[in-house]
Formats: structure tokens, C-alpha cells, sequence
């Protein structure tokens, strides 16, 4: 059951809200519980490792973050 608490939505904005929470509700339901999830591509620990460490130096710390 889905209950409005504030403001008076339009039939159109109800019908729009709706339809996001059963389209996600249909998507989680498709993914087989043992499944696992896939992982963000910013969140991989691969694509820091991926760059060169800098040299040692004493300007070393500047090029930490940005690869040449």
C-alpha cells in the first residue's frame, strides 16, 4: 500500500511515482538471490593500481595524482 503524506501529487505525478517503485520492484525481483551484485567501476581497487607509482624524489609527491 502506498499512501501519500504531503502535498497533493497530480494523477499524472502518482502515476509516475509508481510506476519507479514497481519498475524497481520488478528488476529486484529478476536477480536470483545468489547472484552476485556487480561492482561500481569507481569503487574497483584495480584502476588505482592500474598507474605507475612515481619515483622517488624530492618533487615526488606532486606527481602522486597526476601520471605523466
Amino acid at each position: 500500500m502506498i499512501k501519500v503524506v504531503r502535498g497533493n501529487p497530480t494523477p499524472e505525478e502518482l502515476a509516475a511515482a509508481l510506476a519507479v517503485v514497481r519498475a524497481r520492484a520488478a528488476a529486484a525481483s529478476a536477480v536470483p538471490s545468489g547472484a552476485p551484485t556487480p561492482r561500481d567501476a569507481w569503487s574497483d581497487p584495480s584502476r588505482i593500481a592500474a598507474h605507475h607509482v612515481p619515483r622517488p624524489g624530492p618533487a615526488s609527491w606532486t606527481r602522486t595524482y597526476w601520471p605523466s
